[in-house]
């Protein structure tokens, strides 16, 4: 059997006891076998002849069958040692692997020693190490097989109780969900009576409401429309000035030229030097009142430039007023906004009309 790192300790345990047996066998061939002395002169093969071969008469006719016969005991000598030399080879290499095995075994004794806290290592300890063994996996075969039953028991009520617990929930959802419509369905209904209820009682007084709605709505129309009138007659008249004042500085330029001419002939028949100092001085004045003009002119620019502006912006407010009121008019015929698109409309156009005051 041969033994090595992966055998198991039954099987190097059986080996030893093979090991064991082969070396008492051997032990007991050595002793029963007889002692060989070792050969230490030329003489040790004439002596085995002597000792082997009974005396005889020797003569001449029987010299050449001694020869022949001392020849063979020395064939038999040369194979005995052989044999012999074979034989201890042998045993020194059996005696190693017993020796190795001993140590494998003591090892394995150790480590049983230590595994299972024995005291000691005896003939029996494997056999009741094997025993144990087998009674402690029969038992935990057993209790296994008794923790699953006992698992597969508490699962299968598990699934029961889950079974049970999820139709439960079920049924539960399908409750509210049903009870959940059926209030929908009321407060629908509910609803829809109490708005037809309403729209029937109301309806008077709704159309009444509109038509003083849109009597406000013409009202404040009107209010814009002659606050537009006022901004553009402002214009037109500010218009008129700047014309005026253009006017009147082409006519101050022709004065200009005329009393230049006038000064220069004036200066012919009073002297130069008088009519150098009136007609500069003359000359200052009319360019002081050309400048004067001229930054009236500009002051009116800038005012007509203003105007226009605000004109601008009033006339994008009143489109965004119109549109809005109309959106807000358009929600009260509906009926959707009611008394507070009437108050948000009303609020809307107060707020148009004073900024249109301040404007002013």
């Amino acid at each position: 059997m041969t033994i090595n790192s992966k055998s198991t300790k039954a099987e190097i345990l059986a080996a030893y006891k093979e090991l064991d047996k082969q070396k008492k066998s051997l032990e007991s061939q050595l002793k029963n076998s007889p002692k060989v002395n070792p050969i230490t002169n030329k003489n040790t093969t004439q002596d085995i002849v002597r000792k082997s071969i009974p005396t005889v008469n020797i003569n001449s006719n029987s010299t050449k069958g001694i020869s022949n016969t001392i020849q063979a005991l020395a064939e038999i000598q040369s194979s005995f040692g052989g044999a012999v030399s074979n034989l201890s080879e042998h045993l020194i290499v059996e005696a190693t692997q017993l020796e190795t095995v001993r140590n494998a075994i003591t090892l394995e004794k150790l480590e049983l020693i230590e595994l299972h806290k024995l005291e000691k290592v005896t003939e029996s300890t494997i056999d009741d190490l094997i025993k144990k063994y087998q009674a402690d996996s029969k038992k935990f075969a057993e209790e296994l097989n008794q923790q699953q039953e006992s698992d597969r028991q508490e699962i299968e009520t598990l699934k029961q109780a889950w079974a049970k617990e999820k139709e439960t929930h079920s049924r539960f959802v399908k409750t509210r969900n049903e009870e959940y419509r059926k209030a929908q369905q009321r407060e629908k209904e509910e609803y829809e009576y109490n708005l037809d209820l309403t729209r029937d009682l109301d309806e008077e007084e709704y159309n009444q409401q509109t038509k003083l709605r849109q009597q406000e709505l013409e009202s404040s129309r009107k209010i814009l429309e002659k606050q537009w009138q006022e901004k553009e007659a402002e214009i037109a008249k500010l218009e008129q000035e700047y014309s005026t004042a253009q006017e009147k500085v082409v006519a101050f330029e022709e004065q200009l030229r005329a009393k230049i001419k006038q000064a220069n002939e004036e200066g012919k028949g009073i002297g130069n030097y008088q009519a150098k100092i009136k007609a500069d001085l003359r000359a200052k004045e009319i360019q002081g009142e050309t400048r004067n003009y001229q930054l009236r002119i500009d002051s009116l620019e800038q005012t007509i430039e203003h105007q226009e502006s605000r004109i601008r912006k009033l006339s994008q407010q009143l489109d965004a007023s119109l549109q809005q009121v109309q959106d807000l008019a358009v929600k009260a015929i509906e009926g959707s906004s009611n008394r507070n698109s009437f108050e948000a409309m009303k609020a809307i156009a107060m707020e148009q009309a004073k900024t249109q005051s301040k404007g002013k």
